[in-house]
């Protein structure tokens, strides 16, 4: 299995530092989370249902005509690449590493290229498969650019997929109101802007027959029925949603502003994190962890992405850990 951020576990075995004592920051995981209520006792009881109301509340979210709840974007991630012949398949990069995992695991022919180089060679690839924005790398696309991407796909039977895990704060780039168009493929998650990571829940925007096909490979209920009940409510919590995107982006904005004070001027980044691609990467997430300090690294290209801090507390923690760190090199 891929690595990926969150192990917060593991860092507290190998720094012996205890779980509470740590600033997590090596998820894009918004820290402020959307405060579930108590889920009532016939959500655990009861089988799920399909018609509870969370797909009409979900289309009216994403703006989309078509879903289906997934266990994460990540089901969808894996289950997409079986539902395809073998076939060429550009994936951006650097980017979420288990979009190449899976076509490559599926058996497909895949290559991964930087978001310009991707965009320019799409005749020769039968699915292409992009981060918007780009998860580290942060690259952003015109609406006008996706769909005439789309349209060079879709009529050879092409898919153009679209990850939009951290799109939320910023949601009039979304593609979801155009993913009934065949060869679309728009991904959303609920756990990055919602918080609620746990929950391991997301959404797949198409056009009705993809739908009925991953549905079919997925089976049923592929979330549980508390998570569904979470999910109806949380997506419907317009005022929640509205002051989430402010405090968002203003999170966002401070850290960039964080780490160029301490040198480390973001290579890219979104609302929900800030990536800094640099030589002494691994260096400083060691550093740093030392310091009770968790970080996401990267080894290709040598890089380090910085989560939201949650408090203001977190981020004067954050800034002494990097003038400490960065000292500790330059020695």
């Amino acid at each position: 299995m891929l690595e990926h951020g969150g192990r917060l576990l593991r860092a507290a075995r190998t720094y012996d530092i205890a779980p509470s004592e740590w600033l997590d920051l090596s998820t894009g995981i918004s820290p402020f989370a959307w405060p579930v209520p108590e889920v009532p006792a016939s959500a655990w009881h009861r089988l799920p249902e399909d018609d509870d109301g969370l797909i009409e509340t979900a289309r009216d979210y994403y703006d989309a005509s078509h879903l289906l709840p997934v266990a994460g974007s990540q089901a969808a991630i894996q289950a997409l690449p079986r539902m395809r012949a073998h076939s060429r398949v550009g994936v951006i990069a650097p980017g979420y590493a288990e979009h190449a995992h899976a076509w490559r695991a599926a058996g497909h022919e895949v290559e991964t290229l930087a978001a310009d180089a991707l965009l320019s060679a799409h005749e020769r690839f039968d699915v292409v498969a992009l981060i918007h924005p780009n998860n580290p790398g942060g690259e952003r696309f015109e609406r006008a650019t996706l769909l005439a991407l789309h349209c060079a796909l879709a009529p050879r039977g092409g898919w153009l997929v679209v990850d939009e895990a951290f799109l939320d704060a910023t949601p009039h780039d979304s593609l979801c109101d155009a993913s009934d168009r065949e060869g679309l493929i728009v991904l959303r998650s609920v756990g990055k802007f919602f918080g609620l990571a746990g929950a391991r829940a997301g959404f797949v925007c198409a056009s009705p027959e993809l739908i009925g096909r991953l549905r079919e490979t997925l089976g049923p209920w592929t979330l549980s029925g508390p998570t569904r009940w979470a999910l109806r409510h949380a997506l419907a919590d317009r005022p929640w949603q509205a002051t989430q995107r402010e405090r968002l982006l203003a999170a966002g904005e401070r850290l960039r502003r964080v780490l160029t004070d301490a040198g480390l001027a973001p290579t890219a980044g979104c609302a929900f994190f800030q990536w800094r691609r640099d030589p002494r990467a691994a260096a400083l997430h060691e550093a740093l962890a030392r310091r009770g300090i968790l970080t996401r690294l990267f080894e290709q290209p040598a890089s380090l992405r910085f989560g939201l801090p949650a408090d203001e507390a977190g981020f004067e923690r954050l800034a002494s850990g990097l003038a400490s760190a960065l000292s500790e090199d330059a020695a």
